[in-house]
């Protein structure tokens, strides 16, 4: 799948935020990217400039191009529940998001390359496409030839996040999605209902 992989500091400093996780770049200019960047004097974003930036922060932290986030909110919009919920709680099922969750990759851009090259498994089988969806109890875990590589164990070793919707077990390098997160639960900082409102137009 086509996928951004231009510069994540200047995305980043677009947002205001790091949205890619720790970045020494971002720290040190957390204003917005351009030669006028620290001084430039912006007026008032229009409505629909809100809502797109939003919508472009839930797709780049996702690792999400257009087209399949497109898909992902018609999908949303079909299910129970609120709209906007449930479009980052699809996000949120994404086999590529759950292994960096369960941090077996400190990056999303590392799980989805991970489950690309088919190191990881889904239920005791290889699933190498990243967008896969779990359901609750779906057990993701580490292909025996792989758990030997060092990339993996370093993230492991040094990830502390912990998830109430999901179980890791280091022993066996596996861990579960016990449940589709609840908005509170879910981390990223996103007006979800900004997005919706975008896409209802």
């Amino acid at each position: 799948m086509a996928r951004y992989t231009g510069p994540k500091s200047k995305i980043a400093r677009k947002f205001g935020e790091a949205i890619f996780g720790d970045d020494k770049s971002f720290e040190k200019k957390n204003y917005p990217p351009g030669q006028h960047g620290n001084a430039r004097r912006r007026g008032k974003k229009s409505e629909y400039a809100v809502q797109l930036m939003e919508k472009q922060k839930a797709k780049y932290t996702y690792g999400i191009l257009e087209k399949q986030f497109r898909n992902t909110f018609a999908t949303a919009k079909k299910k129970q529940g609120v709209t906007g919920e449930v479009l980052l709680q699809l996000c949120e099922s994404r086999l590529d998001n759950v292994v960096f969750r369960m941090g077996i990759s400190p990056t999303r851009r590392g799980a989805r390359q991970l489950v690309s090259h088919r190191h990881i498994t889904v239920n005791g089988e290889l699933v190498n496409i990243p967008s896969y969806s779990l359901k609750a109890g779906d057990v993701v875990g580490v292909r025996e030839k792989s758990k030997s590589l060092q990339s993996i164990q370093d993230s492991l070793a040094s990830n502390s996040k912990v998830y109430e919707w999901i179980t890791w077990n280091t022993a066996k390098s596996e861990g579960a999605f016990v449940t589709v997160p609840e908005r509170l639960q879910i981390p990223e900082n996103i007006k979800e209902q900004l997005i919706v409102e975008l896409y209802s137009k």
